[in-house]
């Protein structure tokens, strides 16, 4: 796909070693496919990339997708063992690493710097990159869900309709070929990824940040001139608290026309102290591995996670299937022409899914104009006779300014013990959030615990990490 070449002349990758242009970059990309070529990499081999943000990553990864390879992603800091079995489930033809990357003893390994040494000084065999082969592989691309809620899968992505979800994401938020996006953000999964392809896709400047150092982060997008940022939810908690300690670190967003924000649900407060910070307010979205971008809030349109990007259909469904009208929760149920191929089988091969409405497993409701509303993932617990979905109690407390996270443990009495994890930077105790709860909330939602965190835990993607929460309620039960 080659939207945007014609304005890529100007355009940069900004990274804290290196500043290259498009130009530049493409050439590098190039070299390292013939690289690859060398070590008998082509068209329809499966090849593992697991590596850190950086020009490395990217040339290798522009490489591969220029190759018409499968490229399978994964998350740099995964354990050596679960690479391991990914390596063996997917059937790779080569593994990719940086030098951080944790691997196996005696796993066969390319490491990222070996190939850009391989590079260097060739005259590269094609003048331009080129995606029309991987386009056209239904297994173009191999990403694993975050498993925050279950054991991660392998999502089996067709190339072509993975830029074709991206080009619609583009259009509708806005992004053109002067911007410098700033994702604050793994490269590896879905959102990262999206923002990468995107700066291609438009022909705009991209930033290679050091998202776990927030700090230099804030002032590398002061001096590229960063006009995009994208970022979890937890990370502009992170970046207020700085701007809250060292108020001039404000400047640094001078430039900046949208704060985007996903991965993760929303809380209002965050809204609020964004709006105050920098006047402007943090752009809600909805989406998945499985499903690609779904939804956007823009500048024009600031509310909720926005409508549906042009092409894909949104509509809420109630437990016996019946749509129901603007203002109710209920499913989140999405008609997607860039939907997955499907799931990895132990074996490798593609378990193809059905191209119908696509069953979230996500509850929210959309407004009478359209727009979709987040109210949390559609799980269900049984306290008391009672049958409660913890997310959409969590919605509500949000919006009483009280950020919850509720955790059920089993209890042969009632059914389900409720330990209510509150987020609290201000280290209030458990009794006034218990009162504030019990003031909201019917008695057969009430807590048996409350307990009160300066953050929630997360997970590398920056996600709120479920599990570890569950081990605490464990522990505390006991």
């Amino acid at each position: 796909m080659s939207a945007g070449k014609s304005s890529r002349k100007s355009a940069k990758i900004f990274a804290p070693d290196a500043v290259l242009t498009v130009a530049e970059f493409e050439q590098s990309a190039l070299r390292v496919a013939d690289a690859l070529r060398d070590r008998g990499v082509g068209y329809g081999d499966r090849v593992l990339l697991k590596a850190d943000n950086s020009i490395a990553y990217l040339s290798t990864l522009f490489a591969l997708m220029h190759l018409g390879t499968s490229v399978v992603l994964v998350d740099h800091q995964e354990k050596a063992d679960q690479t391991q079995r990914t390596t063996r489930q997917s059937g790779v033809k080569l593994v990719i690493v940086d030098d951080d990357a944790p691997i196996a003893v005696g796993e066969q390994v390319v490491n990222t710097y070996e190939l850009a040494v391989s590079a260097a000084g060739r005259e590269p065999i094609d003048e331009r990159l080129d995606f029309s082969a991987w386009e056209k592989l239904p297994d173009a691309l191999i990403m694993w869900s975050s498993g925050s809620t279950g054991v991660p899968k392998g999502v089996v992505k067709n190339g072509g309709r993975f830029l074709k979800n991206l080009q619609r994401n583009a259009d509708l938020v806005g992004h053109n070929s002067g911007d410098v996006l700033l994702p604050l953000l793994p490269f590896n999964h879905q959102y990262g990824l999206s923002m990468v392809l995107i700066s291609w896709l438009v022909g705009c400047s991209l930033v290679v940040a050091p998202y776990r150092r927030l700090d230099r982060a804030l002032r590398i997008a002061g001096m590229t001139g960063a006009t995009v940022v994208d970022a979890a939810p937890s990370t502009y908690r992170s970046i207020l608290n700085i701007v809250g300690k060292r108020p001039s670190a404000v400047g640094e967003f001078s430039n900046v026309r949208m704060l985007c924000s996903g991965a993760a649900p929303l809380e209002p407060g965050l809204v609020e102290r964004a709006v105050e910070t920098f006047g402007m307010p943090l752009l809600d979205s909805y989406g998945s591995t499985e499903m690609g971008n779904v939804a956007f809030a823009t500048v024009d349109n600031p509310v909720g996670a926005g409508q549906a990007v042009e092409g894909l259909r949104l509509r809420i469904t109630a437990e016996d299937g019946a749509v129901l009208p603007a203002g109710e929760i209920g499913e989140i149920e999405v008609l997607d022409p860039d939907l997955m191929e499907g799931y990895l089988n132990a074996d490798g091969a593609i378990e193809p899914v059905g191209r119908d409405w696509y069953k979230t497993n996500d509850f929210g409701y959309l407004d009478e104009h359209g727009n979709l509303f987040i109210a949390g993932r559609k799980m269900a617990v049984h306290r008391n006779g009672h049958t409660l979905h913890p997310e959409i109690i969590e919605h509500g407390l949000a919006a009483k300014g009280c950020v919850a996270k509720i955790v059920a443990t089993p209890c042969e009495r009632r059914g389900s013990s409720l330990t209510f994890f509150v987020q609290d930077e201000h280290g209030r105790d458990s009794g006034y959030w218990r009162e504030l709860i019990c003031s909201v909330l019917p008695p057969s939602e009430q807590p048996n615990r409350v307990s009160v965190l300066e953050r929630f835990p997360l997970n590398r993607n920056g996600k709120f990490d479920r599990k570890q929460l569950e081990a605490l309620a464990v522990a505390e039960a006991a």
